[in-house]
This record gives C-alpha cells, sequence and structure tokens, in this order.
C-alpha cells in the first residue's frame, strides 16, 4: 500500500464538529457560464471494476439541466469539438485525443415538440430530434497531430428523459445508446442524473458564515450531458512498466471565420472554481497544461484556508503549499507520479492499480489505492478529500471537514456506462386527486367527458349547463365592456 506523507491518517473517523467545502466545476467562469453547451462539470477515470483490463472515462457538460426543461431540450453543440487528452509519459502534453463531434436531426420543423408521441426506441419516428456524433483517435507529438484514425461513426445519442409518458421505457433506451466499438472499446453520449454530490451553498460566505447550511446536496434532481468511454488499458498507456496517465477534458469551439478556439477545461475537480481567482479564470479554461506553471502561485498560495481561517478560525497552513503541488499537480509519489513528471492540472491515474472490492468514499486517504486522487470514482467523495487536504492533512493539520453531503441521491450502475439514469421531466407529486395511470380528465370532473359517455344523466346536463351559462355570462360581459369603450372614446371630453 503507498503511503502518504507524514500527518496523513490511514483510517478515517466522522466527528460532529466543523464542516466547510468548495464545490464542482459548475459556472465556474464567467465567459463559460453563459454558454452552458460548452461548459465541462465534472470529469472521472477508474479502472473499470467489471472489466479491469480497461478504463472508464466519464466527462459531463451543460450544468444544472432542468429535467422539466422544455421544448428545447439539452444537445451537445453541433459547432463543438469535445475532447478527451491523454498524457501517458508525464510531460504534460497529450499523446492521444479521442474527440467527439455530433450532428442534431429534427424530423419534422412544424412542431415546437421535441417528441411527438410514445419514443420506444431512438428510431422511433415519434423522437422529433435526435443527434448522432463520430469518434475521431487523434495521435499528437509535441501537441501536433501525427495520425486520425475513425473509432465510430453516426452513433446514436440517449434522448433527455422528457417524462414518463413520452419515455415509458428511458432503460431500453438508455442501453440502445452504448455502443461497442472496434478493438474492446465502448462508447455512451446522452443525458445522466448529475453524479457529482456536494451542498454548493458553500458560496453563502462558506456555508452562511456559521454551518447552518450544510448537509443538502444541492444537485439532486439536476440532470447532465454525459460522454462516457471504456478503452482497453493498454491503448491509453505508455506502456506496463509505465502505467500512469493524465486525463483532461476540453471543449473547442468555432467562430464565424470556422476556427476553433478552447473556451473550457477540466481535470481535477475545483480546480477552476476555487484555487483560480476571477482575473485567471478564463485564460485557464483557454490553456493547456504544458503552460501551468502561470497558475502555480494559486496553488502554493490558496485562497480558500485563508477564507477558512479568517470566517472559522481554523489555522491555514504555512505556505508555499508545496504538498499540494506534489499532490494535484504531479501525482503520489509511489502511486501515480509518473517519471520525470512535469507539474500541470490533470486527473492522473494509475491503470495497474485493481478496482477495490468495497470501495471506500475517502479514497486514498482511508487507505484505498484505487480512489481519488488517483483517477475519480463515481462514489468518490472529492469534496471532503480535497478539503481536508488543502487545509492540511498531509502536513499535520489533521481534521475532518467535509460538506455532510457523503454519497450520491441516486445509485449508480454495475456495468457501462456506470452514471445513473437522468431524472424525468414528469418527476414530482402527481395532481390533487389523482393516481398513476389514471385519465388527467378525472381531475377536471364530468364536463370534459365527451357526449353519452356517462350515465349519470341529468347531473352531467346541469355541469354543462352551468359551464355554457358561465361562459355566455362571460361573453356578454365582454361585449357590454367593449361597447362601454367605443362611447367613452366618442366622447369629446
Amino acid at each position: 500500500m503507498v503511503r502518504w506523507p507524514p500527518g496523513a491518517r490511514s483510517r478515517r473517523r466522522r466527528h460532529a464538529g466543523t464542516r466547510a467545502a468548495s464545490a464542482s466545476s459548475h459556472r465556474e467562469a464567467p465567459l463559460i457560464s453563459g454558454t452552458p453547451q460548452y461548459d465541462n462539470t465534472d470529469l472521472y477515470a477508474f479502472v473499470s471494476p467489471d472489466k479491469p483490463d480497461t478504463t472508464t472515462i466519464v466527462a459531463d457538460w451543460i450544468p444544472f439541466e432542468e429535467p422539466a426543461g422544455g421544448p428545447n431540450f439539452y444537445t451537445f453543440a453541433d459547432d463543438a469539438q469535445y475532447d478527451i487528452h491523454i498524457d501517458n509519459n508525464g510531460d504534460a502534453q497529450g499523446e492521444l485525443l479521442f474527440r467527439y463531434t455530433f450532428k442534431t436531426h429534427t424530423k419534422n420543423g412544424d412542431t415546437f415538440l421535441y417528441n411527438t408521441g410514445p419514443v420506444t426506441s431512438l428510431d422511433d419516428p415519434d423522437l422529433n430530434i435526435t443527434q448522432t456524433y463520430d469518434i475521431d483517435l487523434i495521435r499528437m507529438r509535441n501537441q501536433h497531430e501525427v495520425s486520425r484514425t475513425k473509432v465510430a461513426d453516426d452513433v446514436p445519442v440517449a434522448p433527455s428523459n422528457v417524462g414518463k409518458a413520452s419515455m415509458p421505457d428511458y432503460g431500453k433506451l438508455r442501453s440502445q445508446a452504448v455502443y461497442k466499438a472496434a478493438g474492446g472499446a465502448a462508447t455512451f453520449a446522452g443525458q445522466a442524473d448529475d453524479p457529482f454530490f456536494l451542498d454548493l451553498r458553500v458560496f453563502d460566505l462558506l456555508y452562511g458564515g456559521n454551518l447552518t447550511e450544510v448537509g443538502r446536496d444541492t444537485l439532486k434532481g439536476y440532470n447532465v450531458n454525459t460522454i462516457a468511454l471504456q478503452v482497453p488499458n493498454d491503448l491509453i498507456r505508455e506502456s506496463g512498466e509505465q502505467p500512469v496517465v493524465g486525463i483532461w477534458s476540453t471543449t473547442q469551439r468555432r467562430n464565424a471565420q470556422g476556427y476553433y478556439s478552447q473556451v473550457s477545461r477540466l481535470g481535477n475537480p475545483l480546480v477552476n472554481e476555487v484555487v483560480n481567482p476571477q482575473k485567471d479564470k478564463d485564460r485557464f479554461n483557454a490553456s493547456q497544461p504544458a503552460y501551468d506553471a502561470q497558475f502555480l502561485k494559486n496553488v502554493t498560495n490558496p485562497e480558500l484556508p485563508k477564507l477558512i481561517e479568517g470566517i472559522y478560525k481554523i489555522k491555514a497552513p504555512a505556505e508555499p503549499r508545496n504538498d499540494l503541488v506534489d499532490v494535484f499537480l504531479k501525482g503520489v509519489k509511489g502511486l501515480n507520479q509518473p517519471p520525470n513528471v512535469k507539474p500541470s492540472e490533470q486527473l492522473r491515474l494509475n491503470t495497474s492499480v485493481k478496482p477495490a472490492m468495497h470501495p471506500k468514499r475517502l479514497g486514498v486517504l482511508d487507505g484505498d489505492n484505487a480512489g481519488f486522487p488517483n483517477g475519480r470514482r463515481l462514489t468518490d467523495d472529492v469534496i471532503d478529500e480535497a478539503l481536508q487536504v488543502v487545509e492540511g492533512e498531509l502536513v499535520g493539520a489533521k481534521n475532518d471537514l467535509g460538506d455532510a453531503v457523503d454519497k450520491n441521491d441516486k445509485k449508480f450502475e454495475k456495468y457501462f456506462p456506470y452514471v445513473a439514469e437522468p431524472t424525468a421531466g414528469s418527476r414530482g407529486a402527481l395532481a390533487k386527486g389523482t393516481t398513476k395511470g389514471a385519465d388527467v380528465r378525472s381531475q377536471l370532473g364530468d364536463a370534459l367527458r365527451p357526449a353519452g359517455a356517462s350515465s349519470s344523466g341529468s347531473g352531467n346536463t346541469v355541469l354543462i349547463a352551468a359551464s355554457a351559462a358561465s361562459g355566455a355570462a362571460g361573453i356578454l360581459l365582454i361585449g357590454t365592456a367593449l361597447a362601454w369603450w367605443r362611447r367613452r372614446m366618442q366622447r369629446p371630453y
């Protein structure tokens, strides 16, 4: 087992003491917050628990997808390149790049509907708005393209989960969107439950300034657009002797001249959210790991511990914070630090570490070397882990800080793509007085029943007559008002 530097604990105890935290990369920079289709929210990378000879990478976009947010539901952008980068020798440059590009298709432009009836398959004529995507594997050297291979072509995207009436068996649609590529790879793109769990009220002066705002998963019920890619370990690592890979995701957007420029970037969670100050956030999103030295001071002299000290009187560790450089910019020595590593912001994974039979949410901090910061699993509590390290866990300042949100609200799947199904737009309580599967007309009474459909006779006649009388009275009232208005306008004063 790889051991942390002196001062770190191999066993974790939960206390009812002070808690605080930061947030993931949702709306983390001024420019990207206004263009959610291009906004990376999270990145995960882990050795596949059911196929340990492969690595699974999960990258998410579009934060805070309200499930009922139609009629224009959530699509990947047609004018973007969604990229997953692999650095397999620690030189802060990508040697492999998996590029996803999407195309939107509309069957009927004369309707406002996303779907025109119940959708039972991805090629259902009632699914009006669909997307497909291609994957290219680009091999790089010194940040220049060497070769390009088409991995997949015209793969269907799983749609947004409009609701139970529109998509009665969403699990079937999800399974149809999983595509097996040549060479043992698999891919999925579509909507999913946001796998990140945390209390986002951290931004209200670190949970209200008195820790009254903790313990609520504020991402519960929101969805994201997900790309999941499962690839053989041998494809992405340099060799069996050097199994550590660095991973990050980016988005390039096409401008009016047809050129692409990078507008979003994500490796480790939290970095551009709470490590980089406002003046650096947009620049970080447009930058590459090879040039991360320009942001080094944000890591060695972080702002967050000072804020926590000012509000909660927890003493900030001494600077410069070389412990943070070692863990988050190089990787843990002896675990996921490649030889001759150049410090840069990447999510680093040792592909030779087997998946844990019983994963621990605090990962390496709790002796589970298959978890964060050795990659990132969906179940890893990166808020608690990162905060405890930022507050000096590795330099002798033992603490149990966290946000009191320890797991996702939905269970993750056991098989690829592992993410939970998205929350449906029809979530929430039923209309008052109705039951599941009931005709909605029963809530409105007999007046909407077609003629002859009821046996209650005169009761219906009275109801319908009353409705008709009310309608006639309303028309009469409107007519009287219009006549008065005309007479008023004809007056000379």
